[in-house]
């Protein structure tokens, strides 16, 4: 076991969140608050999972029921980051777009068992990676195109389509959202070794099986986390996703 569950722990954990908390409102990122709330939340939201679990896995049903709500969750987070209007519900489809078919491709070549306790932490993975590029393409996209707003009614003068415009300003800038999954990936067991594969050790598997499996994973994110930026971008340069304030998109 890595770390005792004891009231060291606990110690170490409030010590650590009061510092992130305190270098924050020291640094003025503006964030403090949020730190505080996130660490508190995560506190709660795991241990609730961790006595969910044992007994969700157990059944079809609830397993079921767990997973989309891992995904609503995950889509209603990303399209609140990305806008504030009624077109935040858009973000699920990119994150439907990237993990369902990896997931479907596992479970139909048997690569992933369809049991409780393989199927949350894979789909877990998943769906994280996808709401990070979701967020971070969406974000990265809407802001491309208000600071060159002047560049994108120019493509407009020039003859091309609202789509085609809004693609040439935001593409680049969406593209980011790759870089975190790439240099995960570029670097791993050079620079860190990722929690797969570390839990995998000390899970009682040899060197080679957990290379195997935190190399899946990091392929498979680079997959899902593509699909997901490739599909937030087309979201955003048909207007689909965009921040136009709700009542003024109502009176439009």
């Amino acid at each position: 076991m890595l770390l005792p569950v004891n009231a060291t722990l606990g110690v170490v954990l409030a010590v650590l969140l009061a510092a992130a908390v305190a270098v924050a409102a020291v640094a003025r990122l503006g964030h403090s608050r949020a730190i505080a709330l996130a660490g508190l939340r995560a506190a709660a939201q795991l241990a609730a999972v961790s006595y969910l679990i044992g007994w969700v896995v157990r059944a079809l049903p609830w397993l079921l029921c767990f997973l989309m709500l891992m995904f609503a969750v995950a889509a209603r987070t990303a399209g609140r980051r990305i806008t504030q209007n009624r077109t935040w519900w858009w973000a699920a489809v990119p994150i439907a777009v990237g993990v369902a078919p990896v997931i479907a491709l596992l479970l139909l070549t048997g690569l992933l068992p369809p049991r409780g306790l393989t199927l949350i932490p894979v789909t877990g993975i998943l769906i994280g990676g996808a709401l990070t590029a979701t967020v971070l393409g969406g974000r990265r996209a809407l802001d491309e195109l208000e600071i060159r707003r002047g560049e994108f009614e120019a493509g407009l003068a020039l003859g091309l389509l609202d789509r085609e415009a809004r693609m040439e300003v935001a593409r680049p800038a969406a593209s980011d959202a790759l870089l975190p999954g790439l240099d995960q990936t570029r670097t791993v067991g050079l620079v860190t070794l990722p929690g797969a594969f570390v839990g995998m050790l000390l899970g009682g598997a040899s060197p080679v099986q957990a290379g195997a499996v935190q190399l899946f994973v990091l392929v498979a994110l680079l997959a899902v986390q593509a699909a997901a930026c490739a599909v937030v971008l087309e979201l955003v340069a048909r207007g689909w996703i965009h921040r136009v304030p709700l009542r003024t998109a109502e009176g439009e």
